[in-house]
C-alpha cells in the first residue's frame, strides 16, 4: 500500500475544505510573499537584530494586508477569517513580521477607523493601507501592562490644546512610526490621542538587547510636555473600552498567527527527520518521533479548528470578545509548546539559525505574554465559567 504524505500537516485535517476559493487565493499570494521576500533573509534580519521595516511596509501595502478587514479608506475589506489566514502565513514567516502587520491594521488603523473623525480618517488611513505611513499603539506602560486601568501618562488641557506627559513601553513600530495612537488618563476618563513623529516633546528610542522579536522593531514612547490641538483626539472612544477593543482585534490574528509558527517548525522538522540518518535509517522511521509528530499535529490541527470556527463566528457578528481568550490562550501556549518539543528532535541543529525552530521559540516567548498573558486570559475564562472575576 502507498501513503501519500500530506504536503503540510494541516492537509491531514482537511483545513482547505473550510475556506473559500478567493480566500485560499489570498492566504496562497501571502504565503508566496513571505516565501519570495521573508524567508531568504529572516535568519539574517533576526541575527542582526534588523527589519526593513518601511520597505517592507510599502510592498505589504501593495499585498492589500495592512488593515485588510477594515472596509473604506483604500483597505481591502476581506473578512476577518481571511485576515486570521493572512496571519498564519505571516508568522510562519516571523512573529515579527506578522507584528507589524498587526500593529499597524488591527491596533492603529482601527483604533483610528472605529474612533477617529472624518478628517483623521482621510488622513491616516489611505497612507497607512498603502504603507505609506506606519503607525504605533501606545497602552503599555513600564508599571501596567496586565492592568491598563493604572495608566499614569496624563493629558490635561490648556485652553483649546492637550498636554500629554508620560511614558508608553515594548511598542512596536514606535521609533519608524508616522504616528502614535497613545491613551492617556484624563478629567474626562481614558482618551485617545494622534500624536505625529516630530512632535516637540515627543520622542521613541528603540529598545535593543532583545532575544526574542529580534526582527522587530520595539519602542519606548516618551511623552514630555507633548502640545496637541483638540482634533488631535479619538472622538468616539471614552473609557478603556477603546484600546481594549482594539487589542482584541489584534488578539484575533494572533490565534492564527502562532499557529503559523508551530506549522512552519513542525514542518521543517519532518523534513528534516525525514533525511537525518541515525544508526542506519531515517531518524522519522522511529517510534519515539514519530509520537512526537503525531501529537504535535493532533494538537496543531485542533487549534486551526478553533481559530477557523472563532472565525466563521467572527464574520458572523456572533463572536464574543471573551472567546478570543480562548483562542489565543491555546494557539501560543501549544505553538511554544510545539517549538520547543521540535527542538527535541533536531537535536543540535536546532538552535542554530539554519533551521526556524529556535527563533519562532524564542519569538512565542513574546507572543505569550503581549496582548494579554496567559494568565489574564486564563482568568478572563475563569470569569466566565465562575461569574466571578479573579483579577482582584
Amino acid at each position: 500500500m502507498t501513503l501519500t504524505v500530506p504536503a503540510s500537516t494541516l492537509d491531514y485535517f482537511g483545513i482547505d475544505s473550510l475556506i473559500d476559493e478567493d480566500t485560499r487565493h489570498l492566504q496562497a499570494a501571502v504565503r508566496a510573499f513571505v516565501d519570495r521576500r521573508v524567508r531568504p533573509h529572516i535568519a539574517t534580519w533576526y541575527e542582526d537584530g534588523q527589519l526593513p521595516a518601511r520597505e517592507l511596509a510599502r510592498e505589504l501595502g501593495e499585498l492589500g494586508v495592512l488593515g485588510m478587514h477594515l472596509t473604506g479608506y483604500g483597505c481591502a475589506g476581506t473578512s476577518a477569517t481571511a485576515y486570521g489566514l493572512a496571519c498564519y502565513e505571516l508568522e510562519a514567516g516571523d512573529s515579527g513580521l506578522r507584528s507589524l502587520v498587526s500593529v499597524q491594521g488591527s491596533l492603529a488603523m482601527y483604533a483610528i477607523w472605529r474612533f477617529g473623525s472624518e478628517e483623521q480618517k482621510q488622513q491616516w488611513l489611505p497612507r497607512m493601507a498603502a504603507g505609506e505611513a506606519i503607525g504605533c499603539f501606545g497602552l503599555t506602560e513600564p508599571d501596567f501592562g496586565s492592568d491598563p486601568s493604572g495608566m499614569r501618562t496624563r493629558a490635561r488641557r490648556d485652553g483649546g490644546d492637550w498636554v500629554l506627559d508620560g511614558t508608553k513601553m515594548w511598542i512596536t513600530n514606535g521609533s519608524i512610526a508616522d504616528v502614535a495612537v497613545v491613551w492617556a488618563r484624563t478629567d474626562e476618563g481614558v482618551r485617545g490621542f494622534l500624536v505625529p513623529a516630530g512632535t516637540p516633546g515627543f520622542t521613541a528610542p528603540e529598545i535593543t538587547r532583545k532575544q526574542s522579536l529580534r526582527a522587530s522593531v520595539t519602542s519606548e514612547l516618551v511623552l514630555d510636555g507633548v502640545r496637541l490641538p483638540a482634533e488631535a483626539m479619538l472622538p468616539e472612544a471614552a473609557g478603556l473600552s477603546g484600546p481594549l477593543s482594539c487589542l482584541n482585534e489584534a488578539r484575533f490574528g494572533i490565534v492564527f498567527g502562532a499557529l503559523g509558527a508551530a506549522q512552519d517548525c513542525l514542518q521543517a522538522t519532518i523534513e528534516y527527520a525525514r533525511t537525518r540518518q541515525i544508526f542506519d535509517r531515517p531518524l522519522a522511521a522511529y517510534q519515539a518521533t514519530q509520537l512526537k509528530l503525531a501529537d504535535m499535529s493532533l494538537e496543531l490541527g485542533k487549534g486551526m479548528l478553533l481559530a477557523m470556527h472563532l472565525g466563521v463566528a467572527k464574520d458572523a457578528g456572533t463572536l464574543d470578545h471573551r472567546q478570543v481568550s480562548l483562542g489565543k490562550l491555546n494557539s501560543v501556549r501549544e505553538a511554544i509548546a510545539i517549538a520547543r518539543e521540535c527542538r527535541t528532535i533536531l537535536g543540535a541543529a536546532g538552535i542554530t539559525l539554519d533551521y526556524p525552530v529556535i527563533r519562532h521559540a524564542a519569538n512565542l516567548e513574546s507572543v505569550l505574554t503581549y496582548e494579554g498573558t496567559s494568565e489574564v486570559h486564563q482568568l478572563i475564562i475563569g470569569q466566565v465559567l465562575t461569574g466571578h472575576s479573579a483579577f482582584r
